[in-house]
């Protein structure tokens, strides 16, 4: 596989980062934390030049994403879980997965967008509930454009630093990612309860 995002790198340059960036959000395997630590690695070999690797990086992850928006917007939550349930084994994904994502995007939309596109392992199928939840097209892009930026510039400027040891990025990343998403976790149950205890809480009333 790497051998395979260096030749398209140095045959199709910003192109061909925009090209596997796409296809890394609708072919999950293909990680971007490979892909742009590479292209930052290019850019002190003086092969391309920080922003336009930038803004490759952002126009593919951003391009790949929204497939997963459509089909989310089109299937709607019955049928996609139905889906998930079916091929939840090369989704990663359930049903059950699929609604508790869509109440809490429902609540917290917009900004579950940005921030799903910084996290491994959420940042491609966020788009999903975003689509059933008939999430508008403009800010969908917006949003999901603000994260990418984040993410991209982040595994580039890794990438710019680590120069030819580039591949280690993603190992010293996934303790980071698994932070990150105990982190969301919490925040999600806690809220969860909290919630809960408001709903059945009683209330006072006065004559």
């Amino acid at each position: 596989m790497l051998e395979s995002i260096i030749n398209t790198i140095n045959s199709l340059g910003y192109v061909g980062i925009a090209l596997l960036m796409a296809l890394e959000n609708i072919i999950p395997p293909i990680p971007s934390e490979l892909i742009m630590p590479l292209a930052g690695f290019t850019i002190t070999q003086g092969k391309m030049n920080f922003i336009g690797v930038i803004i490759a990086g952002t126009i593919g992850s951003v391009l790949g994403a929204t497939p997963w928006y459509f089909l989310g917007k089109s299937w709607g939550l019955k049928r996609t879980k139905k889906i998930a349930d079916r091929y939840g084994k090369w989704l990663t994904l359930s049903g059950k997965d699929v609604e508790k994502a869509k109440i809490w995007f429902d609540r917290r939309g917009y900004i579950a967008t940005g921030i799903g596109r910084l996290v491994p392992g959420i940042r491609t199928y966020i788009s999903i509930p975003a689509g059933i939840s008939k999430m508008p097209l403009i800010p969908f892009l917006f949003y999901s454009t603000i994260g990418s930026i984040f993410w991209v510039s982040f595994l580039t400027g890794a990438g710019y630093i680590f120069g030819a040891n580039y591949e280690k990025v993603g190992t010293y990343l996934k303790p980071i990612s698994v932070i990150v998403l105990i982190a969301i976790l919490a925040f999600a149950i806690y809220w969860i309860i909290k919630r809960k205890r408001t709903s059945v809480r009683p209330r006072n009333f006065h004559n």
